[in-house]
């Protein structure tokens, strides 16, 4: 595998599975390319909702916007250059702000392996 850079532009975003809000995701390396991660983007419009049971271990870093995210009775926001960790097999809301979101993510293993 070579060394690759990538930019929001690259990307070609899709609605998250299973969700009905706009929050889209965009994997740039995952099996398809022989990684052992799933790495790409996340946008989120503003004041956006999305309920899921982390299938898998989720790294988010917001870029832009910021984002909170419940889980077990607390809550933690994150703004942009700040990192959020989900455990796999943790029962999370994630939450966009007035001004929405943008993050990176690194999964392990492929999130849409685990989802689909």
């Amino acid at each position: 595998m070579t060394v690759r850079k990538f930019a929001l532009t690259d990307v070609s975003f899709a609605r998250s599975p299973g969700q009905d809000g706009d929050v889209f995701a965009a994997n740039v390396i995952d099996q398809r390319h022989g990684a052992p991660v799933s790495i790409g983007y996340g946008r989120y419009a503003p004041n956006q909702s999305l309920v899921e049971t982390i299938a898998v271990d989720d790294v988010m870093v917001v870029l832009q916007g910021q984002l909170s995210v419940s889980s077990d009775g607390s809550t933690v926001t994150a703004g942009a250059g700040e990192i959020v960790h989900m455990p796999k097999g943790s029962a999370v809301t994630i939450r966009s702000h007035d001004e929405g979101a943008v993050t990176a993510y690194v999964t392990y293993p492929h999130w849409q392996q685990a989802s689909g």
